[in-house]
């Protein structure tokens, strides 16, 4: 029978419980007590590299905690990085400069401006020629391009939408999660799924592509991770930066990463054609004119 542990603070659990682990969950209780505060960003596969374990061993390690899952593990981890902060909870975190009560406006301007250039710089980053061009490959090659999402991934859909709405048509934002599901159902070969998920782990995502992969479409995810469930589905993956915890969800970083990912495949998309481009963005100035005074 598995020992199990409940205390209340995450860190004085595994640091108790230390000498009842095997030697792979020690690997795993070393790493996570050295990088308190950082292995609330990462993903399973992430930890289970760094700590040279499989994820069934990080699954393994979060029952010994008592914990559900992987996610109900970093929940903890955050919060007990919070209590061990004084109770403080900021979007930011230490390398951006944690927002304190003290800050001025001008601190909290410059905190922010650091921590979202960071986030557009860690996409910069992680931008693979190969990816971007597969991926508007698949885009202008599409009759329709379905864009999705759950949550504040959604907004980053619909503003997808908006922006090659300026040069196409073809673009189309389904928000209600049934109505995913049934346009996933109807989708056939000259698809494409363009979805947005930070983690790309959830339930909902792995049924949703499920379901268009079945249909014959392309997918092509925005995600931070690469290694995850929903990129396992995907046919083109392309990573956004930013580091989101779990007291973070929707932060703004996030999504400033995701916007830049959008932004380099709209800018491809035009240059591929660009006259094309140009006489549609000419229409519609024309079609707005009288609409301003």
């Amino acid at each position: 029978m598995e020992h199990t542990l409940h205390p209340e603070n995450i860190f004085a659990s595994i640091s108790n419980g230390y000498y009842h682990f095997t030697a792979s969950e020690k690997k795993v209780s070393d790493y996570v007590l050295t990088h308190k505060t950082g292995v609330q960003f990462m993903s399973i596969s992430e930890l289970a590299d760094e700590c040279g374990v499989a994820e069934a061993t990080i699954s393994r390690f979060c029952r010994r905690l008592d914990l559900q899952g992987y996610n109900a593990f970093k929940l903890a981890i955050a919060k007990a990085v919070v209590e061990e902060k004084g109770g403080t909870v900021s979007d930011l975190d230490e390398e951006d400069g944690t927002i304190g009560p003290d800050d001025t406006i001008n601190d909290l301007a410059r905190k922010i401006c650091t921590a979202e250039s960071a986030a557009i710089n860690q996409s910069m980053c992680l931008v693979h020629t190969d990816e971007v061009n597969e991926a508007v490959d698949l885009l202008t090659n599409a009759k329709r391009v379905y864009c999705m999402g759950q949550g504040g991934s959604m907004l980053m859909a619909m503003e997808t939408v908006h922006l090659f709405s300026t040069v196409t048509t073809k673009f189309c934002a389904v928000a209600d999660s049934h109505a995913q599901t049934s346009a996933a159902a109807l989708m056939d070969e000259t698809d494409v799924l363009l979805f947005f998920s930070y983690s790309g782990s959830t339930k909902d995502i792995v049924e949703l592509m499920g379901v268009a992969h079945n249909s014959g479409a392309k997918i092509i995810l925005v995600t931070r991770f690469a290694r995850s469930p929903g990129a396992a589905q995907s046919d083109v993956v392309l990573q956004c930066g930013s580091n989101e915890g779990p007291f973070h969800l929707g932060s703004m970083s996030a999504k400033m990463a995701q916007l830049f990912v959008v932004d380099l495949l709209y800018h491809e998309y035009v240059r591929r054609d660009p006259d094309t481009a140009q006489n549609a963005r000419e229409r519609i100035a024309t079609a707005l004119a009288d609409k301003h005074l």
